[in-house]
Order: C-alpha cells, then sequence, then structure tokens
C-alpha cells in the first residue's frame, strides 16, 4: 500500500470513529401535573437597556430631594455590584451562544507534514485535511440544552434586576439615616448645650449653699453623657456617610462634600396603601427567578430522559495528500469520505437512572422552593404594611405629645418672663422638650425607612 493511501485511510477512519455524540429524547417530562406547572409559566425575561427601568425612579421622586435622586444615579452609574451584576448577564449570554453551538455542525481544517518508514523505505509527504461532524439532533436535546441554558440566562437578568432594587434601596435607607442622625444630632447638641447651662447653675448654686453636692455631681454627670451620646451620634452618621460612598462607587475620604438636605424640610410625598393584592409578589424579581427554574428543572429533567435514547451522529472528511507539496492541490490527490453510526448505551452502571432520578429530586426541590418563596414573598409584603401603618399611627400619638408638651412648655416660658419659676427649671422644661422632639423625628424617619422597606418588598412596583 502506498504511503498516499495509507495516510488517506488513516484520516478518513479517524473522521468516522471519533465523532460520537449526543442523544435526544422524548418531550414529556412524566406528569401531566408538572406539565401544566411549567407551561403555565413561560413569561420570557428580557434585558434592559435603560436601568432606570429597574428601579421604578418616579417612586424616588416623591422625597422631593434632588441630592438624594443624584446619589441614586452615582450609584446606578459607578457601584461596583452592579457593574459585576451586569457583567455576569453578559457571561450568562455567552454561555448560550458556546451551548448553541451543540446544535450545529463542525468543521475543521489543518496542514499535516509528515514522515515514515514503511517496507525499508523512507517516504515523506503532506496532507491537507477538512474535517465535518454533526449530531443529528432528532430528539432535540442539545436544544433543551440550550433552553435549559437560556433559563438560567434569564434568572441572571432577574439577578441583576434584584441587585438594582438592593443597591438603590440601600442607597436611599442609608441617605433617609444619615439626615435622621443630623436631626438627632442637631436636636442633642441643644440638649448638651442646656445640660451645661444646668451644670453651671448648679455648680453656682452649690458655691453659694443652695444646692447639695450631689445634685452638682448628678448634674455633671448628665452634661458628661450628653456629650457621651453627641459623640456617639455622630460616629454612627460618619460610618454612614462612610457606606454611602461605598455604594455610590466613591472613595471614603471624599464624605464631606456628601451633601443632603435639611432634615426639617425633608418628606415623603407619595401614598402607601393600607392594602395591596397577593398579585403584587408576582413582580418580584426572587419571585420570577424561583418561576424560571422551576422551568429549568423541567427541562433538566426532559434531558435526562433523553439520555435513554440512541446517539445519531454524520462525519465526513475531505482530504488534499501528496508527497510533493506542489502537487497537493491537484484534483488527483483529492480523497473524500462520509459515513455516519448509530450508538446506544447497553451498560453504565446505573449513571443514566440515577441522573434522572437526580433530576427529578432537583425539580421537585425547584417546585417546593418555588412555593417557599411565594409564601415568604407574602410575609414580606405583609411585615412592610404592617410596619408602615403602625409606625405611622405610632408617630400621630408621639406627635400629639409633642404639642402638648410645646404647650407646656410655652406655659412654663411665661412663667419665667413673670419671674415664677427659675431659669434652671425651664431648662429641664425644655429638655424635654427636646427628647420628645427626638423621639418624633426618629419615628418620622422610621417610616420613610418602612416606605423604602415597601419599596423593595414589592420589586419596585410601588
Amino acid at each position: 500500500m502506498s504511503l498516499k493511501k495509507l495516510i488517506s485511510l488513516i484520516i478518513l477512519t479517524s473522521v468516522c470513529t471519533a465523532y460520537t455524540g449526543v442523544s435526544y429524547g422524548i418531550e414529556d417530562i412524566g406528569s401531566t401535573k408538572n406539565n401544566i406547572k411549567i407551561n403555565q409559566k413561560n413569561r420570557k425575561i428580557k434585558p434592559v437597556q435603560n436601568k432606570y427601568a429597574y428601579i421604578n425612579m418616579e417612586w424616588w421622586n416623591n422625597f422631593n430631594d434632588d441630592y438624594l435622586c443624584n446619589y441614586i444615579i452615582r450609584a446606578l452609574d459607578n457601584n461596583k455590584d452592579l457593574k459585576m451584576a451586569t457583567l455576569s448577564v453578559e457571561e450568562y449570554y455567552q454561555k448560550i451562544a458556546s451551548q448553541r453551538a451543540a446544535e450545529l455542525p463542525s468543521i475543521q481544517a489543518g496542514f499535516m507534514p509528515g514522515y515514515g518508514n514503511f517496507t525499508g523505505k523512507s517516504h515523506e509527504g503532506f496532507g491537507f485535511p477538512i474535517i465535518a461532524s454533526y449530531e443529528i439532533d432528532l430528539f432535540g436535546k442539545n436544544h433543551n440544552k440550550t433552553t435549559a441554558q437560556k433559563k438560567l440566562y434569564e434568572t441572571s437578568i432577574l439577578d441583576e434586576r434584584a441587585a438594582y432594587i438592593s443597591i438603590v434601596s440601600a442607597v436611599g435607607s442609608a441617605y433617609v439615616n444619615i439626615i435622621r442622625l443630623d436631626s438627632m444630632i442637631s436636636m442633642q447638641e441643644q440638649i448638651v448645650e442646656l445640660r451645661k447651662e444646668i451644670y453651671e447653675i448648679m455648680d453656682i448654686a452649690n458655691k453659694e449653699g443652695i444646692s447639695s453636692t450631689s445634685d452638682l455631681v448628678k448634674a455633671n454627670e448628665s452634661y458628661i453623657l450628653g456629650v457621651t451620646d453627641l459623640t456617639e451620634l455622630k460616629k454612627q452618621r460618619e460610618q454612614l456617610l462612610n457606606a454611602l460612598a461605598v455604594l455610590v462607587g466613591e472613595s471614603p475620604n471624599n464624605t464631606e462634600e456628601f451633601r443632603r438636605t435639611d432634615w426639617k424640610n425633608f418628606s415623603y410625598s407619595g401614598k402607601i396603601p393600607e392594602y395591596v393584592s397577593s398579585e403584587i409578589i408576582m413582580q418580584r424579581p426572587d419571585y420570577l427567578k424561583a418561576e424560571k427554574m422551576l422551568e429549568k428543572s423541567g427541562i433538566d429533567v426532559k434531558i435526562a430522559r433523553k439520555e435513554f435514547l440512541p446517539v445519531l451522529n454524520l462525519g465526513g472528511g475531505f482530504l488534499f495528500n501528496s508527497q510533493q507539496l506542489s502537487d497537493l492541490f491537484t484534483t488527483s490527490t483529492v480523497l473524500w469520505g462520509l459515513g455516519g453510526g448509530i450508538m446506544q448505551n447497553l451498560f453504565a452502571g446505573g449513571k443514566i437512572r440515577a441522573n434522572l432520578k437526580l433530576k427529578k429530586l432537583a425539580y421537585e426541590k425547584s417546585f417546593k422552593n418555588y412555593e417557599k418563596v411565594n409564601l415568604t414573598s407574602i410575609q414580606e409584603v405583609n411585615n412592610t404594611l404592617v410596619a408602615v401603618n403602625m409606625d405611622r399611627e405610632k408617630l400621630v400619638k408621639q406627635q400629639e405629645v409633642q404639642n402638648l408638651e410645646q404647650k407646656d412648655f410655652d406655659l412654663n416660658k411665661l412663667k419665667y418672663d413673670e419671674g415664677i419659676i427659675s431659669k434652671l427649671d425651664l431648662n429641664q422644661r425644655e429638655e424635654n422638650l427636646m427628647n420628645v422632639n427626638k423621639m418624633v423625628y426618629s419615628s418620622k424617619f422610621d417610616c420613610m425607612i418602612d416606605y423604602i422597606n415597601y419599596y423593595k418588598a414589592v420589586g419596585a412596583k410601588a
């Protein structure tokens, strides 16, 4: 046999035997009940070009605060977690492209110089093979795999949306809490000044023998505790400013430049309903993700069933083969071949059957997780509505107490102006009023945090 024929035979044999591949199978996943549940949940999830669609910017405009909106925009542009979430979406999209390649023919080409010794004679030659292979998608298993990968791609889009809602909610909560601390610090500074003045009055009274040393010590202790509380509030504000800086993708060293509105003017003009339909949870990204994972689990069961079916594939080769490089691409050096095969697993140690059982168990877990997400979503929405309504009621009652305390202070101020009570008594009454004011403003900002939690619980569809 000549060298040319020997090389050709080796290449064509490799083409026909090296490419064994993929089997495809039946469409059902085993039960009508499961088919119904999956077919009912087939909403396609597509990425959005404008990420503002994820966060419902109109809702944030209800705070009427340009600084807050600016921080949200900066977070959308610079937050590192959001950038990673977007990259994950692109990563899953490329996985679809990679998996889809399994549904298409594969073609390879190359250049093969060679040298050998046959029958006591040395030979050299050149080959230019073109090899093609294709798995016949008769049962659709490769297509099912691509569909399953598409489901993962859709879940990555939902993860991206969830990340945007979470980050924006964190920005809003941090900003509201910073303004809350601005108000607490402002009122605590007034309380510290009052306690300092009370201590100074007590010190003078003690030196004149009017008040006891015990009262002086208590006044000094109260003043020191007030300063300590003020320091703690300032520490908390600095920590929140650092957290806000990271959320908007900037250095915490620049927090001195982070502006916000005056705490006295900060308010929310939107309306949070007392009740909402349970269907609102269907807008949540975690609910939609659980739905998509249930669909994918059903497809995985189909793929596992199709592993029992035979593998069908085609292969072919086209070869230019010559002992002389100058004669390589002539018609006399052309060899070609076409072949096909069918392979069936007869024994795999129970691997295929075990894989099917695993996929069925995974489907059941996905279904239970879907039910769990359904329940927890309703719970979270209900919890936020309870918090909103109860904190509103609490704020109303505290404002009534605030009005009464203000009236009491005004009356005592008149008494002081008329010389009926001392400056010490007036300062103590004013401190009581400041403590009530702190309580009211703290509850006011609690309500705003409740609104943000509601926004997050309903998937930004508030």
